[in-house]
């Protein structure tokens, strides 16, 4: 099993280039299910997620193609209604192909999710909209079994702010006769993303960037090129990463209307932002002021980046808390960051961290995806060594990241095991 093996130093400068965006690739390749033809998605990275989610569409009979940044998905020939269990019980994604498969097959078969144990995550909203929009849902022996002889168009708000299932009812609505309004939609970039590939396929939905939506239904949908957003969730960890440092470095690539809420975080920790189209330059303070932070649905503070930013707040003069509304039971990082000496105290779902001068290295081991990005900024800014163990996780969602952190002066090592 491979492993990080990460030396001490914080001595970063340069550009770091922010890759696609995993979270909003996954949907986009279950909408090329809707579209009979080949659809190209540009800008994409290698990610195990990714090939997870290829397999998939070639198993339900896509031809699809994983190239160098980019991605051919052939539908033409989707013929086979069913994601089995060994596949979905790897990334909670697989379940974007739910809504597709209903509105292009009128049935589908797909297992109950998985991916990374951060607490229950279900899949409800998912189910009572494609009720609504007139499938009949069975669940049986862990499989979700939904039908629809035809879909129609119905008003349906959302009891939470769901991406998925805003995300994969907006994916069934597209076919369904009517105007479908959605209600307390999520409004995360990675559906404005979803959004904008739809409509260029032929959909025609209205209300982006806001919580209601309107989904007229189509009969048709076309294949499209499509260049995929950066990823908002990378280019955090690398500002992290930048404010961590002790020089200036550049995050190049990404979209800073994505990242709001994390820059005026930043900003309070006393670093200093200068941006300039789509990179952004963060200066680390001199001494890293400590604040708080609640994680909420976008706009607000990205429950993804949560673990990232508590290893900053371990840095930081006096006390701080992190707190996730999103994922409440999201902490698994704090037991590891604590092999490393931090100083964090835990009542429910907040975090009481209080800064230390300096972490030590030590082994610890990576319990999920963005937990695991966490211990490799703890581990550049630990005295010593650090090992990381179970860096599979890392791969789902980063592309190369000891490259990239090395890159600008980062000191990892993948040992291959």
């Amino acid at each position: 099993m491979d492993k990080f093996t990460i030396e001490h130093g914080l001595d970063l400068s340069g550009n770091i280039y922010v890759s696609g965006a995993k979270n909003a690739i996954l949907p986009s390749m279950a909408a090329c299910l809707l579209a009979p033809g080949k659809s190209i998605l540009r800008n994409v990275p290698n990610l195990i997620d990714l090939k997870t989610m290829a397999h998939l569409l070639r198993v339900i009979g896509a031809r699809v193609e994983y190239g160098e940044g980019f991605m051919s998905i052939d539908s033409k020939d989707v013929c086979y209604p069913e994601a089995p269990y060994e596949l979905v019980s790897k990334m909670r994604a697989s379940i974007y192909v739910l809504g597709p498969l209903v509105a292009r097959l009128g049935k589908a078969r797909v297992s109950f999710p998985g991916g990374c144990a951060i607490g229950t995550r279900p899949v409800d909203l998912h189910l009572k909209a494609l009720e609504a929009l007139g499938a009949t849902i069975e669940i049986e022996h862990g499989y979700i079994n939904a039908k629809a002889d035809k879909l129609v168009a119905a008003d349906i708000y959302f009891e939470k702010s769901s991406v998925g299932a805003t995300i994969n009812t907006l994916m069934a609505a597209v076919y369904a006769e009517g105007t479908t309004r959605l209600y307390n939609a999520a409004m995360e970039p990675e559906v404005d993303s979803t959004i904008d590939m739809l409509n260029k396929m032929g959909a025609k939905i209205t209300g982006k960037g806001s919580t209601t939506l309107e989904i007229e239904g189509v009969k048709d949908l076309f294949p499209v090129e499509m260049p995929m957003i950066p990823d908002r969730i990378e280019a955090g960890t690398f500002l992290i990463a930048g404010a961590l440092s002790q020089n200036p470095i550049t995050v190049c690539g990404c979209n800073p209307e994505h990242l709001t809420a994390l820059l005026d975080k930043l900003r309070e920790t006393g670093c200093k932002l200068d941006i300039l189209g789509a990179d952004i330059t963060i200066t680390p303070p001199e001494t890293i002021k400590s604040t708080n932070i609640l994680t909420l649905p976008h706009p607000g503070f990205p429950t993804d980046l949560q673990a990232q930013f508590t290893v900053l707040m371990c840095m930081a003069e006096g006390i701080s808390t992190v707190e996730d509304t999103i994922f409440p039971d999201r902490f698994m990082h704090v037991a590891e960051l604590s092999r490393l000496q931090a100083d964090i105290r835990m009542e429910r779902n907040i975090a009481i961290i209080k800064g230390v001068k300096d972490l030590s290295g030590a082994e610890v081991m990576a319990t999920d995806l963005r937990a695991s990005a966490a211990l490799v900024l703890a581990g550049m800014a630990a005295k010593g060594t650090t090992t990381v163990s179970r860096i599979y996780h890392i791969d789902r969602g980063y592309d190369r990241i000891e490259e990239k952190l090395n890159s600008i002066g980062a000191k990892i090592r993948r040992e291959i095991g």
